[in-house]
């Protein structure tokens, strides 16, 4: 069997790959940790020469969600037309647009532009990445490959509030651009996917970057007799409309999985609190400034999501998920008591500044090792290889879609409601997670694509795509 030949297979150039397809989730989470720590500067300072209210620099943060939100699903099929390597280079001259634009603006319009576009690259990315580090990945490395990208998104983040908290605005806009450029020299050497290559019916290809994944010397033969079945690219099967793929039962409830635990991920609260933990630290008067603490979350974070990578493939996917939703809900819930306790009686809090640093250290902790990575995991694992990119960016479009609007209405409803009732709904959110996640999730750790379909299929023996669409 391939299981048994791939023992043999060599793991350094999956990582090399992985890791280089990835760091297109490092620009985009350089772009997400811009907006914290520059804040102050656009608003109070006019960094740019001229002013930008609370209310447009709440626009400049979330564009960048609302940009990758519309790109998802148009990416999906665009990484099955033109490949998943070809889609990533071709990202590389729009992201340095959008950083252009950030260097050079002169009004706020060009700021809002400026982050849409590198919303829309950054977008891509992550359709993309995820999806190819997945491709290129035997079954033991795959929850691994797979936590590359949110590492180097948490990576790119913490690069944003280091030269955020220490740099000019306009040496933080250079330092940030420079790294789509680094990404199109390293990755202009990695190899396509191999079932993006069978998917097209090239097995030679295929073969070539086989090889180049595993070792010139390991025999791919039987891996690559697996892809080609798996992709349907036995010539004397009817080719399946993507659109009618979409509508299996099996592929449905993927997608309902994938769709609600990315919403999940961010309605738990997570970009609230990254995109404007400079302003809640401050918000805390704790003795450390709030630049400080922005980096102390994102170094956390790198930490925890880094632990996730290597255990991943060991404690396997829903446990991670469970044990990561219970400690949100708890550590929100903290937050939530702390603010209510500061409106009610400012001097009850000031023996107790460190705990909202510490509830939201161990939100970052627990997050980065589960609804951080995961959902991204599970959503290029669920689908068969016909329907994967696209069912996948719908899944990805839910993220950024959530993101958007948790963005945004974080500091809405932190005005209106106060800050204690605003972590008070993450709380009930996360709770929401676990239960969904210990009935609804499926465990996807160390099964093949068909053990997974026959999951969804509720352990019918007719669980493949081909007969599902003979039904």
């Amino acid at each position: 069997m391939a299981i048994e030949k791939m023992a043999k297979a060599k793991v350094l150039p999956q990582y090399i790959a992985g890791l280089s397809a990835a760091f297109g989730a490092f620009c985009m989470g350089a772009s997400m940790g811009w907006s914290a720590p520059v804040e102050k500067m656009l608003t109070t300072e006019e960094a740019y020469g001229f002013p930008v209210s609370a209310d447009q620099f709440g626009w400049v943060s979330s564009l960048l969600t609302l940009g990758a939100t519309c790109v998802c699903i148009p990416a999906g099929f665009v990484i099955d037309w033109i490949g998943r390597r070809p889609t990533m280079l071709a990202l590389i001259p729009p992201y340095m647009v959008g950083w252009l634009l950030m260097i050079f603006a002169s009004n706020v319009t060009m700021l809002y532009f400026g982050r849409f576009i590198l919303g829309v690259c950054g977008g891509a990315f992550c359709v993309t990445a995820s999806m190819y580090s997945t491709e290129i990945s035997t079954i033991d490395t795959r929850g691994k490959l797979g936590s590359f990208f949110q590492l180097n998104t948490v990576s790119g983040l913490l690069y944003g509030y280091i030269v955020g908290g220490y740099l000019t605005l306009l040496y933080i806009n250079i330092l940030c651009a420079i790294l789509p450029l680094i990404f199109a020299v390293v990755h202009f050497f990695m190899p396509e996917s191999p079932i993006y290559l069978a998917m097209k019916n090239r097995p030679d290809d295929a073969v070539r970057s086989l090889k180049w994944l595993r070792g010139k010397d390991c025999d791919v033969s039987d891996e690559l007799k697996e892809i080609m079945e798996e992709t349907n690219k036995n010539v004397d099967e009817p080719k399946v409309n993507v659109f009618a793929a979409l509508r299996r039962p099996i592929t449905l409830k993927g997608i309902a999985i994938s769709v609600i635990l990315q919403a999940l991920q961010q309605w738990t609260g997570i970009n609230a609190i990254m995109f404007y933990s400079t302003s809640i630290f401050e918000d805390v008067g704790a003795g450390l400034s709030g630049r400080v603490c922005t980096i102390l979350i994102g170094a956390t974070q790198v930490v925890m999501t880094l632990v996730a990578t290597m255990i991943i493939d060991k404690a396997g996917r829903r446990i991670l998920l469970l044990i990561s939703s219970i400690f949100m809900a708890i550590t929100t819930c903290l937050m939530g008591v702390y603010f209510q306790m500061k409106e009610s009686d400012p001097d009850s809090v000031t023996s107790i500044g460190w705990l909202p640093i510490t509830s939201i250290l161990l939100f970052i902790v627990f997050f980065s090792i589960g609804f951080g990575p995961v959902p991204w995991i599970i959503m290029a694992e669920l689908f068969t290889e016909d329907v994967k990119s696209v069912a996948g960016s719908i899944a990805g479009t839910s993220n950024w879609f959530s993101a958007f609007l948790v963005t945004k209405l974080f500091p809405i409803l932190k005005n209106s409601i106060g800050s204690a009732p605003t972590f008070w709904i993450f709380t009930v959110i996360a709770v929401i997670a676990f239960v969904y996640s210990l009935l609804c999730v499926p465990e996807t750790k160390g099964k093949s694509l068909l053990e997974i379909q026959h999951i969804l299929a509720g352990g019918k023996k007719s669980t493949t795509p081909e007969e599902e669409d003979h039904h």
